[in-house]
């Protein structure tokens, strides 16, 4: 099992403080790993849409490993009711955020010969979706595909940059979902395993991901959604 072990790693979690953040933080804890937890709320105070706040955070923490980009937000509106203040928060937070730290981190990483960067992504991010959320997939979709840009980018250095892709898993952010009985049915409908992820499910992969069970994987988004991309 030392093949999923963290000893002597410094890890980077952003949007820490709950849901798969917390988890993630927790798995990866247990594995060995130093944690430096990032969030708006506790640990580490930083908004990572803020370019100085993110390179004062990154001077804080020192060497990093592993950077798991999980701080991401969601405004569930349409298209016509969508305000631009919001679309823009939601591309800062979920695509320009996990850029300014993925770059931070790599430049650790490069000097110290090597890392993991594992970015939250979404079955949003290859699905128009079942609800109208388009800040959230385009915001999602850009992920998956800077995934496999820094993946290439950053490969001479020895820097993995991978993806997780969960579908609806019980957070603050999915409470909307979980507390309406008709959409939580319209959901199920659409997962073939009829059984949707916890936290730990999702930290799971990121933790495969993270470490060097994976140390060949790079530029790939793993979906870990019960079935919803197969169909």
């Amino acid at each position: 099992m030392e093949i999923f072990e963290l000893k002597g790693k410094t890890a980077v979690v952003t949007g820490a403080a709950r849901g798969i953040g917390k988890a993630t933080a927790d798995h990866l804890e247990k594995a060995g790993a130093k944690v430096a937890r990032i969030d708006l709320d506790s640990g580490i105070r930083c908004d990572v849409a803020d370019e100085k706040q993110v390179e004062a955070a990154f001077k804080q923490i020192g060497r990093v490993d592993i950077l798991v980009n999980n701080a991401g937000i969601a405004v569930r509106k349409n298209s016509f009711e969508i305000t631009r203040e919001e679309w823009d928060r939601v591309i800062a937070v979920n695509l320009t955020g996990l850029f300014l730290c993925s770059r931070v981190a790599a430049r650790s990483m490069k000097e110290n010969g090597g890392g993991a960067i594992v970015n939250l992504a979404s079955i949003m991010g290859f699905s128009g979706g079942i609800f109208p959320n388009p800040a959230y997939q385009a915001s999602k979709g850009a992920v998956v595909n800077l995934t496999r840009a820094l993946a290439l980018e950053f490969a001479e250095f020895g820097i993995r940059v991978n993806a997780v892709a969960p579908t609806f898993v019980r957070t603050d952010l999915t409470t909307p979902v979980f507390t309406n009985p008709e959409v939580l049915k319209k959901v199920i409908q659409h997962t073939p395993l009829g059984l949707l992820p916890e936290v730990d499910d999702i930290a799971a992969a990121i933790l495969f991901l993270a470490g060097p069970a994976a140390r060949c994987i790079t530029g790939i988004t793993l979906p870990v959604d019960s079935g919803y991309l197969a169909r």
